[in-house]
């Protein structure tokens, strides 16, 4: 796909593995910088470095908790300084776990939440300066296609990820003026680098029997959608949200 995204940065949270790392190698094949984030795993980040300096780009890499503001801050400042600007944010890092309404512990209600909201929250806020600046940028924050489901014993998640629509759809209202879009995807079961501990083999079956396209949702059903957000084609298209889940939740 041609974006024309050529010499722009892109910032990628939660790049280690799965749909960070083919997002990032994606936008190395169109001539981006990247600077790209984990908050544990630097060796697997090291490695989609290594695969996006072998498709021509040039990479920063820096361990992050998006939950924690200050981290964050860095991050955005150090890009603008290697780079010179900032254009793309993909919102991607995540934390999830199973947890009933009854039983959940508060901390890990509070941990969804942290990561989920408060990381795209605080990315947004420290990337967005610099794309008024130069009155052009792309926004994309993962949401989660459970959010017009439902699940039982996700309620941490499901909320957060609710949360990150809302947040998409309010900020695309306050940027559209600066030529800046904001858009949430909300991907279905995915499969990935490694097992889902959320996601048993048989909820996993019965998912895709329920899908209007009867197959795995693979990682690379998702790679397009974040380019063509990001490309020319849609430069009219802001604060919508985008399931991708082969028709799972047909509505």
């Amino acid at each position: 796909m041609e974006m024309g995204l050529n010499g722009r940065t892109v910032i990628i949270t939660g790049a280690s593995r799965n749909i960070g790392r083919r997002g990032a190698e994606l936008f190395a094949e169109e001539g981006c910088n990247l600077a790209i984030c984990t908050s544990t795993k630097m060796d697997q980040l090291a490695e989609t470095a290594a695969e996006c300096e072998k498709r021509g780009a040039s990479v920063m890499t820096m361990q992050v908790d998006v939950s924690n503001e200050g981290q964050v801050n860095e991050f955005i400042t150090k890009t603008a300084e290697k780079f010179g600007r900032i254009d793309v944010l993909v919102n991607n890092a995540v934390f999830r776990s199973e947890g009933d309404l009854l039983t959940m512990d508060v901390e890990n209600w509070k941990r969804n939440i942290e990561v989920n909201i408060d990381g795209p929250f605080y990315m947004c806020r420290a990337a967005v300066p610099y794309m008024i600046e130069r009155k052009w940028g792309r926004i994309i924050n993962f949401s989660s296609a459970v959010v017009p489901m439902g699940r039982p014993n996700y309620l941490h998640y499901v909320s957060s990820k609710a949360g990150v629509q809302g947040l998409s759809r309010a900020m695309a209202r306050e940027v559209g003026d600066f030529n800046i879009t904001v858009n949430a995807i909300l991907p279905g079961a995915t499969v990935t680098e490694v097992a889902r501990e959320t996601v048993s083999p048989e909820q996993m079956k019965a998912m895709i029997q329920s899908r209007c396209i009867k197959r795995p949702q693979e990682v690379s059903d998702l790679t397009g959608v974040v380019g063509f957000l990001c490309s020319k084609e849609a430069d009219f298209i802001t604060g919508q949200s985008f399931v991708v889940d082969g028709g799972l939740t047909v509505t």
